[in-house]
């Protein structure tokens, strides 16, 4: 499960993605941590043909049936395997709210050292990860406020050798039996297959990226014991 990332600055975002120049300052933290808001590209919603849009919301999806916007469950990771069933999830899925979820950076614990060690994770290219996501629209009925609200989606990553290395073991399980979980990086060439299409035609994008993308290691002594 992710955590913790690091957004691009808008203005990278708008010239990687194609976005309308807005001009604006961005609108959310550095570091982005469960609850807080960050950037997400969706399909717009007011357009006649197929544009894209940048919106910030929450990363914590807020579900139709909650009583308030900060939940007391975390929302902000999604198995890929359970969006079809989930009470939180299933309406967003069918009805093809997907959204891009744009990092710089993303950073996962490492525990083979018998302690956490945070790696950080880009993109061997130098280019921004494109992370596959949900997204909700959840309006407030006592004042009438709408929140925006996104999820970051995740598969198993038991047999990769890099993901698989990733998060606390847990003693009583087998190695492939962990279900260590993985963001999903779309590659350039699916995102508007992952905004655009059907529910079985983006489901065979939900998969583990190749090793050669990654540029991952551990993080430097001095920003571990900032972490």
């Amino acid at each position: 499960m992710c955590n913790r990332y690091i957004p691009p600055e808008v203005a990278e975002i708008e010239r990687f993605w194609s976005l309308p120049r807005a001009h604006q300052p961005d609108l959310w933290p550095r570091e982005i941590f469960p609850r807080a808001p960050g950037p997400f590209i969706r399909r717009r919603r007011d357009a006649v043909g197929y544009e894209r849009e940048l919106v910030v919301g929450q990363w914590g999806l807020i579900p139709w049936f909650a009583k308030e916007p900060k939940l007391k469950f975390p929302t902000n990771n999604a198995r890929s395997e359970e969006l079809e069933a989930k009470a939180s999830y299933k309406d967003p899925w069918k009805r093809g709210q997907r959204c891009i979820i744009p990092a710089a950076t993303f950073d996962e614990p490492n525990w083979e050292s018998g302690k956490n060690v945070w790696w950080r994770f880009r993109r061997a290219d130098g280019a921004p990860w494109g992370l596959a996501g949900l997204w909700n629209t959840w309006t407030d009925k006592a004042t009438g406020e709408v929140h925006e609200s996104y999820t970051m989606l995740t598969v198993n990553a038991d047999a990769d050798p890099l993901m698989s290395r990733m998060h606390k073991p847990e003693p009583k399980l087998a190695a492939d039996k962990q279900d260590k979980r993985s963001v999903i990086p779309l590659q350039p060439g699916d995102f508007d297959q992952w905004l655009e299409g059907t529910v079985e035609q983006t489901k065979v994008l939900m998969r583990l990226a190749p090793t050669e993308v990654y540029g991952a290691g551990p993080m430097e002594p001095l920003q571990q014991a900032l972490k």
